[in-house]
């Protein structure tokens, strides 16, 4: 258990926590949300020791092993996969290496000897003798190829790096685990059996994350942070999205009695009741959502965007041919034979193991990258945008505000029309009159989709939509492409964005592609599909 009494953390020029009181138990999942800067990742610090509060306590149970997942890829670069995954166990990694000093000598002394006993009733205890089979069960389960096993780790590649780093935050059931954005980078294959495993874990989880499928799956609880303070609320993110934005639409009408507010906070929480994440504890949940008061939650301060897309001219029946690409990077082919159609209506999600491989594609389509072989046939209707996963070529160096900026891709150059694009994206005040050269990276793609929507292109190719953007802006650009009436192609690891969105998949891999018609969770559930489409990537040297 942790306990959390009376935390603050106050820098000087921003507050971000005051007065916190928490307590996280076993069994449970809490999810970490809140807006950008927010202090969802600080969080994680000072319940790790790793950051001190300026005032209050963050007490752990005595002798409970804590673990957090590291986000430095090279900082076991020394290390073998295995040994690097043995290391999320401190101590009983110290003794792995201690046991291999002592055994490595010609002649043991008595002493050494002793030392030797104690040292291996001590790896007995800490089931050391599973330790090998525990990580390499880790690993397999997280996809990673058995031949990365004992390969230092600088010699293996980023998309592999991170699974074995999630591998070892995992490693030897730790009392209290802390992951910050731990589907980062992952395939959807790896974030599933993540989710299988977080699910039945006995102990405490506290996540951090964007992604909306990961949190609707493993959390039993959501901590907000808001008005600088962190509350838990019961349910995972639907829940508690769904039950804020209620509450705020029953607080805003002043005709309404309480108790007709309460009937309707009431059934709906009767309805996400019937659907938890962990059966085991499905009793207890419900009883504690049934308690739940109106007052009890409190209504977001965070805003969302409105993205919306209109179309200057409608789509005919073709829009895409693409037959028998091939494209490399630095001398190192990315794909090759990449052949695939589209037509009116296909929203298509892109997958593939190789981001850069989906990023080529999607320059070569969209007239920045010159294919090595093949031909691209697009439709006569077609007018199409691009949305790059990079959009740092649009900003830096550039001495204009977001009024000038915007206007240059727009046809209407009267400023009230440019203010009302950067409106929708929350860009009020004098906030259109900041230099674009100085925004963030979520401010800079708040930018990139006000220019998106004034194109009213009828196809979009979209890379890494969700990227820099808090939970709101995410939830905006999913319902903008749900309800745009135009053709996309996207390439994301939002879970929940392809599946709602998209209704065709194409995986894009070493030696070809392959078209599925039909939703995201289909293609991954059909085994045999997956296991054809194995057949299209080499294996990594």
């Amino acid at each position: 258990m942790i306990t959390v009494s009376n935390v603050s953390l106050i820098f000087s020029d921003k507050k971000l926590f005051e007065d916190v009181n928490l307590k996280f138990l076993p069994g449970n999942c809490y999810g970490v949300i809140g807006a950008n800067g927010a202090g969802k990742s600080t969080f994680l610090k000072l319940l790790s020791g790793e950051k001190e509060p300026s005032s209050g306590e963050i007490i752990i149970e005595k002798n409970k092993r804590l673990a957090v997942l590291s986000q430095n890829q090279n900082a076991f670069d020394d290390y073998t996969a295995l040994e690097t995954v043995f290391m999320g166990h401190k101590k009983l990694f110290e003794i792995m290496q201690a046991k291999e000093k002592i055994y490595q000598k010609e002649t043991i002394t008595d002493e050494e000897g002793y030392e030797l006993s104690h040292l291996e009733a001590e790896f007995a205890e800490l089931n050391g003798w599973d330790a090998d089979s525990d990580a390499e069960k880790l690993l397999n389960g997280l996809n990673v190829p058995s031949s990365e096993f004992y390969k230092k780790m600088s010699d293996i590649l980023p998309k592999h790096k991170v699974k074995i780093l999630l591998a070892q935050a995992l490693f030897g059931n730790p009392d209290i685990l802390l992951l910050d954005e731990p589907t980062n980078n992952l395939d959807f294959e790896a974030i599933g059996w993540l989710e299988n495993f977080l699910v039945d874990y006995q102990n405490t989880v506290i996540t951090v994350s964007h992604d909306r499928h990961f949190l609707n799956n493993i959390c039993t609880h959501m901590v907000d942070i808001d008005y600088n303070q962190a509350k838990m609320y019961v349910g995972n993110y639907d829940f508690w999205m769904e039950s804020s934005q209620l509450v705020q639409k029953l607080m805003a009408d002043k005709n309404k009695k309480k108790e007709e507010r309460i009937l309707e906070l009431k059934a709906f929480i009767a309805r996400f009741s019937a659907n938890l994440s962990k059966s085991s504890q499905a009793t207890s949940r419900k009883k504690a959502l049934e308690k739940i008061q109106l007052d009890e939650i409190i209504p977001s301060t965070r805003k969302y965007p409105f993205i919306g897309f209109e179309i200057e001219k409608m789509l005919g029946k073709d829009v895409l041919e693409v037959d028998n690409l091939s494209v490399s990077l630095d001398g190192n082919k990315l794909f090759e034979n990449v052949s695939f159609t589209m037509s009116r209506g296909d929203k298509v999600a892109l997958l593939g193991d190789n981001d850069l491989a989906k990023t080529a594609l999607l320059k070569i389509l969209a007239g920045e990258l010159e294919p090595e072989t093949g031909t691209i046939k697009w439709g006569q209707t077609v007018t199409k945008s691009y949305f790059p996963s990079d959009n740092d070529d649009y900003f830096v160096g550039k001495s204009m505000n977001l009024i000038e900026w915007l206007r240059q891709y727009s046809k209407e150059p009267a400023e009230s029309y440019i203010r009302g694009f950067l409106g929708r994206m929350l860009f009020s005040g004098d906030q259109p009159l900041k230099e674009v050269k100085y925004l963030s990276g979520g401010e800079k793609m708040r930018c990139m989709y006000s220019k998106l929507m004034l194109s009213q292109a009828n196809t979009l190719l979209i890379d890494s939509p969700t990227i820099h953007l808090d939970l709101e802006a995410i939830q905006a650009v999913n319902r903008g492409f749900e309800e745009y009436k135009g053709s996309l192609i996207v390439a994301s690891h939002d879970h929940q964005l392809l599946q709602t969105v998209c209704n065709k998949v194409i995986e894009i891999a070493d030696l070809g592609s392959y078209t599925y018609e039909g939703t995201l969770d289909e293609y991954i559930d059909n085994k045999e599909i997956k296991q054809r489409v194995s057949f299209l990537y080499k294996e990594d040297k």
